[in-house]
C-alpha cells in the first residue's frame, strides 16, 4: 500500500495480517499463489473462516451482519487478502444480489437470504446474459410467465459462472413484451435444484471450466422469489452492475501481480544484466504502476461515497475499464517476462497435486493460461465498449 496511514489504520492492518497469518491455511496459499484451480470447497473453506470472525462482508452494513467497516479499512483488508495470496471471496452473492436484497426485498427476502449469504450456505450464480442477448442486455428472451402463486422459466443463459456449484441464482426473465423492451424485465431468485434445470459447462482456452450454459424447461418458481416489482428488473439490474463494476478495479490482486512480473523479470538475464535492467521493460511496468496508483485514489474516493450513503453511479464504468485495462497489461508483461517458457501450455500443472518435471521455471505454467482467462475481463460485467459508452452519455452528456 502506498498511501500514508492513521495510526488506527496501522493497528487494523496488523490486525488483518496476524489474522491471516494465522488462519489462512497453508493448502489454500499454495494453491492461490500457483495459479491453481480452485474447487467449491476451497472457496466455500475459507468463506468460513472469515464468517467465523465476522469479516466475511466488510461493505455490508451492521444491522445486516456485516463488518461496517470504513472504506479505508475496506481497501486495507482487499489489499492484505491479496498480498497473503488468500483466495478470492466470491461477490455473486455477498457484493452483488445481497445489496439487491437488501434495498429491493420485502423483510421476509431479507430475512431468508441475508443470513444464509453471509453463514455460506446458499452458493450464488448470476443469469444476466443469455446466448443471442449479451452486451444488449435489454434483448433477454428468457420467459417467465405468472401462473398461479408461480412463474413459469423458459430460456437459456450463457456464461454463468460457477453455475456447476450453485444453490440460486438471481436471474433476469422477461415478464412482458409490451412497451420498451427494459420494462418488460424482472429480477427473480431461482433455486438452481428446480426440476427443469440443466447446466452444461463451457471449456475455456485456458482449460478450465468455471462457466456455464444454463437452461429452464418449463421451471416452476415460487411468485414469492420475485425482487421487488414485476417490471422493474432492469432497475435493480443497474443497481447490481453498479456494485459488480466497482469491485473489478481489484487493485490489492494487480499490485501483487505487478510485484511478481517484477521479480520473475530480475531473474531472467539479458545481455550483462537482467531483464529489469532493460529501459523499455521498466518503462512498461512504470506505466502500468502509475496507472494503479491513479485508479486506487478514484476506488477510495467510490468508497467514501458509498459509506456516506450513495450508491455506485456510472463512476463505476470508469473502474470496470481502468481496472480490466490493467490486468490485461500485467498479463502481457507477464508473459514477456516469462518468455520461451510461457509457449508450452500443461493444463494439469494448474491442478493441485500436479508434480511431474515442470517445463522450465516454476512461474512458466501459469503465465499462458492467466494470459488467455484474462482475455475475458474486458467483456464481462459489461464490455467495455458499452462502458465507454456510458460514460460519454452519464458522465460527459454526450
Amino acid at each position: 500500500m502506498m498511501m500514508e496511514l492513521t495510526p488506527d489504520e496501522l493497528t487494523f492492518r496488523d490486525e488483518v495480517r496476524a489474522f491471516l497469518r494465522d488462519n489462512l491455511p497453508d493448502a489454500l496459499r499454495q494453491k492461490v499463489q500457483k495459479d491453481q484451480h480452485l474447487n467449491r470447497d476451497d472457496f466455500l473453506d475459507w468463506h468460513k473462516i472469515l464468517y467465523a470472525k465476522g469479516w466475511i462482508a466488510p461493505g455490508w452494513p451492521k444491522e445486516y451482519g456485516g463488518a461496517g467497516w470504513t472504506p479505508m479499512q475496506r481497501h486495507i483488508f482487499d489489499d492484505e487478502l491479496a498480498t497473503a495470496y488468500a483466495p478470492p471471496i466470491l461477490p455473486f452473492g455477498l457484493a452483488m444480489v445481497g445489496p439487491v436484497i437488501m434495498n429491493f426485498g420485502n423483510d421476509a427476502q431479507k430475512a431468508h437470504y441475508l443470513p444464509r449469504i453471509l453463514s455460506g450456505e446458499d452458493w450464488w450464480c448470476q443469469g444476466y446474459s443469455e446466448p443471442g442477448a449479451g452486451s444488449d442486455l435489454a434483448s433477454l428472451k428468457t420467459k417467465a410467465v405468472r401462473d398461479g402463486d408461480h412463474y413459469v422459466v423458459d430460456g437459456a443463459k450463457t456464461w454463468t459462472t460457477f453455475a456447476q456449484h450453485a444453490d440460486m441464482m438471481f436471474c433476469l426473465v422477461r415478464t412482458s413484451s409490451e412497451g420498451k423492451r427494459q420494462e418488460g424485465i424482472s429480477f427473480l431468485l431461482m433455486d438452481m435444484k428446480s426440476e427443469g434445470i440443466t447446466v452444461k459447462p463451457i471449456r475455456t482456452i485456458d482449460g478450465g471450466c468455471e462457466i456455464n450454459e444454463v437452461f429452464f424447461d418449463n421451471v416452476r418458481m415460487p411468485a414469492e422469489n420475485l425482487i421487488g416489482e414485476e417490471g422493474k428488473g432492469w432497475t435493480y439490474a443497474k443497481f447490481l452492475l453498479g456494485y459488480e463494476r466497482t469491485g473489478m478495479a481489484t487493485i490489492g490482486r494487480s499490485r501483487r501481480q505487478l510485484a511478481e512480473v517484477r521479480k520473475i523479470a530480475a531473474s531472467e538475464p539479458v545481455g550483462e544484466g537482467t531483464l529489469l535492467d532493460d529501459p523499455k521493460f521498466r518503462e512498461k511496468a512504470a506505466a502500468i504502476e502509475i496507472e494503479l496508483l491513479a485508479l486506487e485514489s478514484l476506488v477510495l474516493q467510490v468508497l467514501a461515497e458509498q459509506a456516506a450513503g450513495g450508491k455506485p453511479g456510472p463512476e463505476s464504468s470508469f473502474l470496470k475499464i481502468k481496472g480490466t485495462e490493467i490486468q490485461q497489461a500485467i498479463s502481457e508483461l507477464l508473459l514477456e517476462a516469462v518468455g520461451n517458457y510461457a509457449h508450452p501450455f500443461v493444463p494439469e500443472a494448474l491442478e493441485h497435486g500436479w508434480n511431474e518435471e515442470p517445463i522450465g521455471p516454476d512461474y512458466a505454467a501459469p503465465a499462458a493460461p492467466h494470459y488467455f482467462n484474462f482475455r475475458k475481463t474486458s467483456i464481462y460485467g459489461g464490455t467495455n465498449e458499452i462502458q465507454k459508452n456510458i460514460v460519454a452519455k452519464m458522465i460527459l452528456g454526450l
